[in-house]
């Protein structure tokens, strides 16, 4: 079976708003793109997958990926869910047998996320990880592509729940803090700061 990965980017001059009091748009867009490159590098490392994909309406978003290693893939529709649905649509179509929609703004993903969670999809229809609040949905393995329909949003984590289970799909979590920490708001960035010296203190404890 095919897994293939689609990642969602916004336009760059739209990216992390609710950071716009603490960085500048230039800050926000290096941001973005450091977070996606490292999403990138993490899919890739896991070998878990068989293409990775980034959807973007920003031409630069699409040419970095292509460097990175990932298939540009050109917004089809205007809207997040709607452009996600046109991309999924595109690869069902194409035969791929499950997809995976991650958030591009996962700093502390690992490649032992995306296997543990395709590990999961070899029994489940449906893979969800919630964000660290628990509202939001920060990545969706669905077997077969659009199992259940994209409702990237607000409580998007209740509703794709929802789907699942009124479709009466299999499906389960995935939590960790690799997939839970995407940044939003400026306590993100605190808690990544925070959890990046703690980890630096615990190689130290275990080398000395």
């Amino acid at each position: 079976m095919t897994y293939k990965a689609l990642i969602p980017v916004k336009r760059l001059t739209e990216v992390k708003s609710r950071l716009a009091p603490h960085l500048s748009q230039k800050q926000r867009a290096d941001l973005v793109l450091e977070m996606l490159r490292h999403v990138i590098d993490a899919l890739q490392t896991s070998n878990a997958l068989d293409a990775i994909l980034v959807v973007s309406a920003d031409p630069h978003v699409l040419a970095q990926a292509s460097a990175w290693g990932a298939q540009p893939s050109p917004e089809e529709v205007p809207g997040h869910n709607e452009a996600l649905h046109a991309a999924a649509i595109r690869e069902r179509n194409a035969g791929t047998g499950a997809l995976l929609t991650i958030s591009a703004d996962l700093p502390l993903l690992h490649p032992d996320d995306i296997r543990q969670m395709r590990n999961l999809a070899e029994e489940h229809a449906v893979v969800l990880a919630p964000s660290r609040d628990g509202t939001g949905t920060n990545a969706l393995l669905t077997r077969p592509p659009l199992a259940i329909p994209y409702r990237f949003g607000p409580g998007s984590f209740q509703l794709h729940r929802e789907a699942a289970q009124d479709l009466g799909l299999q499906h389960t979590l995935y939590t960790s803090i690799g997939s839970a920490l995407d940044i939003d708001v400026i306590d993100d960035l605190t808690a990544l700061k925070y959890l990046k010296a703690e980890a630096v203190r615990n190689r130290n404890s275990l080398v000395s």
